[in-house]
């Protein structure tokens, strides 16, 4: 059964999120953190604070446009708190 997650990173450099989607998240962490994404390679290195598996994926896809918004960061920095204070360290 092919399983979608939302993950949520978190820049050790500029201390902001990165949300993404993926059906393999094991690659997907490799090309985050070894720079081969052009999207955050310099915002390097990263901290995975958050994932959620879906059967769906309209519904993943639905959860990260969600988590993309400023209510959705809110909600993120809100139900993170802790984990994104470890992080920073």
């Amino acid at each position: 059964m092919k399983m979608f997650c939302v993950y949520v990173l978190y820049s050790q450099k500029d201390s902001k999120l990165y949300i993404g989607f993926t059906t393999n998240l094991k690659r997907r962490l490799t090309e985050h953190f070894h720079g081969h994404s052009k999207s955050t390679a310099f915002r390097r290195p990263f901290c995975l604070v958050f994932c959620e598996y879906f059967l769906s994926k309209k519904d993943a896809m639905r959860r990260e446009k969600y988590f993309k918004t400023t209510d959705g960061k809110r909600t993120l920095k809100l139900m993170l708190k802790e984990s994104l204070k470890d992080a920073e360290n």
